[in-house]
């Protein structure tokens, strides 16, 4: 079979397409079919070398996210068979042979049912992005009907999903991006309101659309940059959900002391099993109603892997960038 292997680190040059055996399932794992695969910015990460939660062995074919067929089950395995349609996520699989990939080898458990209103490019679009998504609004920020929700980046991949969880509950959104098109897809999706991204300079129009009181919930990607202002304009008793951080910040913690907020962290990559099969059940219960519908922004083969990552890292939210293995 074809897959992307690096033998080397680097940039997306060190991406080379070759041929490898098939992997094989053993128990209690499944082999899939892979028809689209979801790319990461950790997985960008992970080829420079450099990237603290993974420095793999090499040779190593990068990949969590993708959706396609069961193709071959190991013994044990109960939850899927063969000829299902399935989304799946390796971020927290015993085995994951990686999902740039013609096929891959995973733990069953991290394999998930497609509804058939969703193509295989959706369901690729799903995965960490979905789960990150849920996490963040269900579980850390305990979002209610009615509160307001203030998602930075709400155009980019976990940025979407998360505005459509968060209108599913009856919450006031508003999103933000650095560009027209992306505020104009925030609108598309269901928000309330998208302004561009909130900033010192800036940040009384987020207090004019709440009323002068603030958004209950902020979801944050970048805190190294933003968390000092978040704290400025949380309302009183609000949460900020740190998602995503590059860096250190100086930080003044009097202004959460003034209206009783809190912070808290998250990471999707090693959940308490309860709260993985809790999320698990929450995204496909989304996708199968309709609700959730992932947002496929470019899309590449395989041989265009090294494109692809460019893409990736140098894109302003426009959706999930998505390997396509086999064409819909």
């Amino acid at each position: 079979m074809r897959a992307v292997q690096i033998h080397e680190f680097g940039g997306p040059e060190v991406l080379k397409v070759v041929d490898i055996d098939e992997p094989t399932p053993n128990k209690e794992e499944v082999k899939v079919k892979l028809h689209a695969v979801g790319l990461n910015p950790s997985e960008s990460y992970t080829i420079t070398g450099n990237y603290a939660f993974n420095v793999p062995n090499l040779p190593y074919i990068l990949g969590y996210d993708g959706a396609g067929v069961i193709e071959e089950v190991g013994p044990g395995v109960e939850n899927v068979k063969v000829g299902d349609r399935v989304y799946l996520s390796g971020f927290n699989a015993k085995r994951n042979t990686g999902t740039y990939a013609e096929k891959v080898v995973i733990d069953a458990r991290n394999v998930y049912y497609l509804p058939d209103s969703a193509s295989f490019s959706e369901g690729a679009a799903l995965g960490i992005p979905a789960f990150t998504a849920y996490r963040a609004l269900i579980q850390k920020a305990n979002v209610r009907a009615g509160e307001t929700v203030l998602i930075h980046g709400a155009s980019g991949a976990v940025g979407s999903l998360a505005v459509q969880i968060a209108k599913s509950v009856g919450a006031i959104v508003i999103g933000t991006s650095s560009t027209e098109m992306g505020r104009s897809n925030i609108l598309e999706l269901g928000a309330d309101y998208a302004i561009p991204h909130v900033t010192e300079e800036n940040k009384d129009k987020i207090m004019e659309l709440t009323d002068q009181k603030g958004p209950n919930i902020i979801i944050e990607f970048l805190a190294d940059v933003n968390l000092e202002t978040d704290s400025k304009i949380i309302a009183d008793y609000g949460r900020i959900v740190i998602v995503g951080s590059r860096g250190t910040i100086e930080f003044t913690p009097r202004n959460l002391m003034t209206n009783d907020a809190m912070i808290t962290g998250m990471v999707v990559s090693d959940p308490e099993s309860q709260d993985m099969i809790e999320m698990h059940h929450g995204v496909t219960a989304l996708v199968q109603s309709g609700v959730l519908k992932p947002v496929v922004g470019r899309t590449f083969t395989l041989d265009e892997v090294k494109e692809a990552h460019e893409h990736l890292m140098g894109s302003s939210g426009d959706g999930r960038t998505i390997l396509e293995i086999i064409e819909e």
